[in-house]
This record gives structure tokens, sequence and C-alpha cells, in this order.
């Protein structure tokens, strides 16, 4: 698996699609450089599946959610990952979560060491799914940093194409994770979607409660 480093302005530069590469596109959007290159090289050496981590420096500040659906119009390939600069990768991380998707599930939350499944913290999704989901957009583009990703869960657990497997390992190690707190503008768009069942897209009630 190969790492590409470029800036979110570069990235912006190049033709949609330009990016291409067999397997699997993981970006990775960073405001440190050094915690995102050891975090790829770690990624990189362990996946055992080829593809390519796509770390882009946020050097205007634009935010994790934009970024991640700059690299996915960037990019060319059958999967999509994101991932943030702190993530530490168990041994065939990759490898393990294509297994799990086979070929009837289209995304699957990482064992980030938190969620245990409920929850995408980090995911990978089949692109050709991901693409219907917002107008070709990854995340719903509204989100700043928060909830894009339990949106995206819910997308998937309501069509019954959300995979999960314990051995796929990528955990967030954000010692001050905890006692953060959400972007309250993120959570107040989550909670107005929901009404909605965001979009029509999800109607199974149990799914609407599942996340606050």
């Amino acid at each position: 698996m190969q790492i590409q480093y470029l800036t979110s302005k570069a990235l912006l530069a190049q033709d949609n699609g330009s990016l291409v590469t067999g397997g699997v596109v993981v970006a990775m959007p960073f405001t440190n450089a050094d915690e995102a290159q050891r975090s790829a090289k770690l990624m990189a050496s362990r996946a055992n599946a080829p593809g390519m981590i796509l770390c882009i420096c946020d050097e205007s500040e634009e935010g994790f959610i934009t970024l991640i659906n700059r690299a996915f119009a960037k990019t060319q390939s059958a999967y999509f990952a994101y991932v943030a600069q702190d993530a530490f990768a168990g041994k065939d991380w990759l490898k393990e979560a294509l297994s799990a998707m086979g070929d009837q599930k289209h995304f699957l939350g990482f064992n980030d060491g938190k969620w245990a499944g409920a929850l995408a913290g980090f995911g990978l999704a089949r692109r050709s799914w991901a693409a219907q989901n917002y107008e070709g957009n990854f995340f719903y583009p509204d989100y700043k940093r928060h909830y894009a990703d339990a949106e995206l869960t819910l997308l998937a657990l309501q069509a019954g194409v959300y995979a999960y497997d314990p051995s796929s390992l990528l955990v967030e190690v954000d010692w001050d994770k905890d006692g953060a707190v959400v972007d309250p503008g993120d959570r107040q768009l989550f909670l107005e979607r929901k009404k909605t069942g965001f979009d029509g897209k999800v109607s199974n009630p149990a799914l609407l409660n599942l996340i606050s």
C-alpha cells in the first residue's frame, strides 16, 4: 500500500477522479504531520491489501468532512475509507475489513476501541454505494466535524448493508476524546435531519432512536 501526501489546496487543484488506485483509497485529513506520518506508515505496513493512503494537510482549517468529500471526488477506486491522523492499525486491518464486507455488504465500521461496531467512527465503503447517498459526496456536506459518520451508519443499517468484524482493528488514539465536546451545530443538524428520516432514507424507529 502506497502513501501520498497532499495539501488541501493541492487536492482541490486536481481534476475529479484523477487520483486512481486499485483496491482502497484511505483518506486521512491531518493537522499534525508527525502524527499522520506515523499512523500512515503503520497502516500501510499492516494493511495486507492494495491501495493508497491519501494524507491531506488541512492547511486552511476546512475541516474533516469537507476534506473527506473532496478526497472522494478526486479519487477513483473500488473502495473508500476515512480515518484520522491518530489511527492505530492492527495486523491485517484492511484485509480483514474487506473479507468481512464480502459481496453483500457495502459499509463497514472498524473496531475503533470505543463504539464496538455501533458507529463507524472510522469506516470503509464500497464506492458505488457511497456515491449514491449524497449526490456524489461521501458524507452529508453540511456537517463540519461530527455526526456525519453516525448518519452514514444509520443509512447502511437501514439498508442492511452494514458490516462489522472486531478483528478489523483501527483504533483512534485520542487521550482526550472522552472529555471532548461535540460540535453543537453538527448535533443540531443531526437532530433536525433525524426528524425527516435523513431525507427519507431511514424509517426504522429503532434506528432513528439509536443515536441521540
